[in-house]
């Protein structure tokens, strides 16, 4: 008999997730924060870019390796949008970059494109404080069976 898949997530189920990892002291000191706006999507957002985070081409352009580990954030949180209870690990990531990111804020939105038992397919989309789109992710996650140790969040 084939196995079913839990049901998606509930929307307070990935509000609380989003809580707990907002709390996580790498998230505090980059200065991003994580939502779930519909259930559907990842959302990071960088509302003050510091100057430490700038330097992409020697200019106020946010500096990619900022850029590279927010995709990361992104990519490796979308297997929540799935089942937030169960550890997970980006494995892989494809960045495009189009256009230095100004401004004072960024954007990055990821989703599921698709899922097996233990490996999702993800995008993400990172944006500047204007919605101009800068730069593309394409990403890998391994899930496990295995629970967070927290039992609801990596973040603590």
């Amino acid at each position: 008999m084939p196995q079913s898949s839990p049901p998606p997530p509930s929307l307070e189920q990935l509000a609380r997730y989003a809580e707990l990892f907002n709390r996580s002291l790498t998230l505090q000191y980059f200065g991003a924060r994580v939502s779930f706006p519909d259930g559907e999507r990842v959302e990071i957002r960088l509302d003050q870019i510091r100057p430490e985070q700038r330097g992409g081409l020697g200019t106020s352009a946010v500096n990619g390796g900022v850029l590279a580990a927010l995709f990361d954030f992104a990519i490796g949180v979308t297997p929540a949008l799935i089942d937030p209870t169960r550890r997970s690990a980006t494995m892989q990531l494809s960045m495009m970059f189009q256009r230095p990111v100004q401004g004072n804020s960024l954007r990055v939105e990821a989703w599921v494109n698709s899922a097996a038992r233990s490996v999702l397919f993800s995008t993400a989309i990172l944006r500047d404080s204007q919605g101009n789109e800068c730069a593309r992710c394409q990403g890998v996650v391994r899930t496990t069976q295995l629970a967070w140790e927290s039992g609801e969040s990596p973040a603590i």
